[in-house]
């Protein structure tokens, strides 16, 4: 595959991430693109964003001034140049908890977090994944727990950070559902908007948001 076909499919990928409303993309796109950045993360996944914008971003990334720049530079390089092209891209991450149960798991984030089950895996299920929106949490069953819970509560040793575009709602929304939240919302020094949700077994789960866009 040529350089210039991996540039296309990262545009496409950034297309498609940000209609999936998929919350890093729109950090990229208002730090690169000038005309985003009086826009807030939420104004940003919200805002018209074509095939045009999302090859531009690509090409700034990479050091280009324009899709065409990038076009006619890649022209010129040697079959030895290196390009951000051939560089190793991470996607996205997908923590993974360690469960007692995980049917009981399941239910937690289904009834309590509005999370949906993607898949289970084994007879019985020993391995599965839930998700919501962007957000993917896979689901380990063991028999005894890794940690100690009460020195992970303690030392707030968080499993996972979701980062969501407006706090305030989720953190009603969950308190509704009777979640158990190891820390209320709160506004953190450094600015972000953050809460902390413990699951049936002791993971610690924190939702995180800007101020602006919380």
């Amino acid at each position: 595959m040529s350089n210039f076909e991996n540039f296309r499919k990262q545009a496409k990928l950034h297309l498609r991430w940000h209609r999936e409303r998929y919350y890093p993309v729109a950090a990229a796109i208002g730090s690169i693109l000038p005309r985003f950045r009086h826009l807030t993360d939420r104004q940003i996944l919200d805002h018209s964003f074509k095939l045009a914008d999302a090859q531009e971003l690509v090409a700034k990334k990479a050091g280009f001034e324009s899709w065409q720049a990038l076009k006619k530079g890649l022209q010129t390089m040697t079959d030895s140049t290196t390009s951000d092209a051939e560089k190793p891209f991470l996607a996205l991450a997908e923590p993974q908890l360690f469960v007692c149960d995980i049917a009981a798991a399941r239910a937690f984030y289904e009834q309590k977090l509005g999370f949906t089950t993607r898949f289970t895996y084994g007879e019985p299920p020993f391995y599965a994944q839930v998700f919501r929106d962007g957000a993917r949490l896979n689901l380990r069953h063991v028999d005894k727990p890794l940690f100690d819970n009460g020195l992970r509560a303690r030392e707030d040793l968080l499993s996972a950070t979701i980062a969501v575009d407006a706090i305030k709602p989720l953190f009603l929304e969950y308190q509704a559902a009777g979640a158990s939240f190891h820390q209320t919302l709160r506004t953190e020094p450094w600015g972000a908007r953050t809460f902390i949700v413990a699951d049936p077994d002791g993971n610690l789960i924190a939702f995180a948001t800007s101020v602006e866009s919380g």
